[in-house]
């Protein structure tokens, strides 16, 4: 049974250095990772790549032979990695007996929303190679700056989250910088668990941009209100710090790396699975724990 992650998110929302951070924090706590790059158009990587798309097939060729622009052009390169998931498959292969997996995906929101190659490509490694993925969707936390932006972050949320069907941790990322576009509204806790969003429309009201979609903006929020999926954690990746942590253990818990090797009964496991996020993270089998301190006190990401 092989654990990761597939990350998503828009443009900007910082997914490759979250990549880069993330297998860095995971490394010193003595896990062997792996990076997957699914992104046709990332030129620059900051991370050593395991597997790279670009040696399957490149956006540049794609938008010159087909005369597509990069939107179009990622889709293609979705659509023949699709094709040719055989290639992934037979890279992934040696990678899976004892390393921690980290895809990172193209920035074009419609892959994950709209489009079912990203989907179906991930739903064909998990069957096949037997993997344990849960879905880390990014978003720039300077949205919440903006009623309605961050209006539209929480649709793409619950919409990726619908059609995707992994365990699923909507992040805001940038936490660090969230204030400088301007001042939030509310407290954080109001944009993190999303709730009561009755409260934006004051503030919608107030913007003349928002002023013709009233009635669509209130009945958007009511959607999300009455799913009661979406909600956000919180990170700045470059503080390799406590909200690191935090998150690497949502995601152990989401995808069930904390059971493996944990023998015990159906009960115990609910006690786990239920435990809040300060629950006793040390008890149990983690590789190499020791790193765990380590991997907080580091400076950078």
């Amino acid at each position: 049974m092989v654990f990761g992650q597939v990350v998503i998110g828009p443009p900007g929302s910082g997914k490759t250095t979250y990549c880069n951070g993330m297998s860095q924090f995971l490394q010193l706590l003595g896990r062997k990772v792996a990076v997957i790059n699914l992104d046709p158009a990332n030129d620059s990587l900051p991370y050593e790549c395991a597997i790279n798309i670009e040696d399957l097939i490149k956006l540049s060729d794609v938008m010159n032979e087909h005369s597509l622009g990069p939107n179009g052009g990622l889709v293609y390169c979705m659509d023949y990695l699709e094709k040719n998931i055989d290639w992934l498959e037979s890279k992934l292969k040696p990678l899976i007996k004892d390393h921690y997996l980290l895809f990172d995906f193209p920035g074009q929101v419609e892959l994950f929303f709209l489009h079912s190659n990203a989907k179906t490509v991930i739903e064909k490694l998990i069957k096949k190679l037997n993997l344990r993925l849960t879905a880390v969707h990014l978003v720039d936390a300077h949205l919440c700056s903006d009623p309605g932006k961050y209006v539209s972050a929480l649709v793409l949320s619950l919409s990726t989250m619908l059609h995707m069907e992994l365990p699923h941790i909507n992040v805001l990322s940038k936490i660090d910088l969230i204030e400088s576009y301007g001042k939030l509204a509310f407290n954080l806790e109001f944009y993190t668990d999303v709730e009561d969003l009755s409260y934006l429309q004051y503030h919608l009201d107030q913007d003349p941009r928002s002023a013709k979609y009233r009635k669509l903006t209130k009945e958007l929020c009511e959607v999300i209100e009455t799913h009661g999926l979406v909600n956000f954690t919180t990170l700045d990746i470059q503080a390799c710090g406590s909200l690191v942590g935090n998150l690497v253990k949502l995601i152990d818990k989401s995808n069930g790396y904390i059971f493996a090797g944990i023998e015990g009964s159906v009960v115990e496991f609910s006690k786990i699975a239920a435990a809040p996020i300060d629950w006793d993270y040390f008890r149990y089998p983690y590789r190499n724990l020791n790193f765990f301190n380590n991997a907080y006190s580091c400076s950078s990401g």
